[in-house]
């Protein structure tokens, strides 16, 4: 049974958020064009040991506002204050792992650990939304003369959406997810700006990180691991096997597993 959908207001927008299950803290942070229905198969079985809290970005999903970089940290923690949260572990994915990066920074004090999944590049800030995976001047000109459906089109065939599993429920989820996608920010005039951590401001989080990627991963996002890997000074390092970009989807078993035990074993440390 899936937990009711909350609201809670932020600076311009107002965010959807579920919170299921008991235990430590745990939030979940999506990628680009996702909303946090990317994260039922993780929340199904983790709510068992934890308590679950997922977020739709601001402009993404049923969340309200303008996309923002700049913003999602700050939602992010605005969130904890509805919640009561003084600390919390963040799991990141794709873009969503830059989020959890900008809040361990902004406020260490109240992140716990991080979980780093398929994370982008290092960079300089701010940038304006440049990632060498992802055409964003082409998709915007896409919307722009043929619309979003023609969008979410091109795409389904990006690699970063093609599943290795078979299983149908998890393509019918992606599916249900990409439909949802409003295509703000490829609709506005000018790219929204982002913060893009260099490796000088991430060796400052002090936390213990797991940085995760698929096997079956683009190469660039595996590098991008590693120099997360090298640069941030309390990190582990492991791939998921059997899964390409989305690898919480395409190996839910061994994803879960990977981020069960490590966050058990840091919350066993911090007790």
């Amino acid at each position: 049974m899936l937990a009711d959908d909350q609201y809670v207001d932020v600076d311009r927008g107002r965010l959807r958020y579920r919170d299921e299950g008991h235990g430590e803290a745990v939030v979940f942070v999506h990628g680009w064009t996702l909303d946090l229905d990317i994260w039922e198969p993780q929340a199904t079985e983790l709510r068992r040991i934890f308590r679950v809290i997922r977020f739709d970005r601001r402009g993404f999903g049923r969340s309200s506002g303008c996309p923002s970089l700049i913003d999602d940290a700050d939602d992010l923690l605005t969130l904890l204050d509805r919640l009561e949260l003084s600390q919390v572990a963040v799991v990141g994915m794709s873009q969503g792992a830059r989020v959890a990066l900008h809040a361990a920074l902004i406020s260490p004090r109240r992140i716990s650990g991080l979980v780093l999944d398929g994370s982008p590049h290092l960079g300089a800030e701010p940038e304006t939304g440049a990632d060498e995976d992802l055409p964003l001047d082409r998709y915007r000109e896409l919307v722009r003369t043929a619309g979003i459906d023609a969008f979410r089109r091109e795409w389904q065939d990006h690699s970063f959406l093609k599943l290795v599993t078979d299983d149908l429920r998890a393509h019918q989820l992606l599916a249900r997810v990409i439909a949802r996608y409003p295509g703000r920010d490829l609709a506005e005039s000018q790219p929204p700006l982002v913060r893009i951590p260099d490796a000088r401001s991430v060796a400052r989080v002090q936390k213990p990180t797991l940085i995760l990627n698929g096997e079956f991963d683009t190469d660039s996002r595996k590098r991008a691991g590693d120099a997360l890997h090298a640069a941030l000074p309390f990190a582990e390092r492991a791939l998921v096997p059997k899964a390409g970009h989305l690898a919480n989807l395409d190996n839910p078993p061994a994803y879960n597993g990977l981020v069960r035990e490590f966050l058990q074993r840091q919350f066993r440390a911090a007790a």
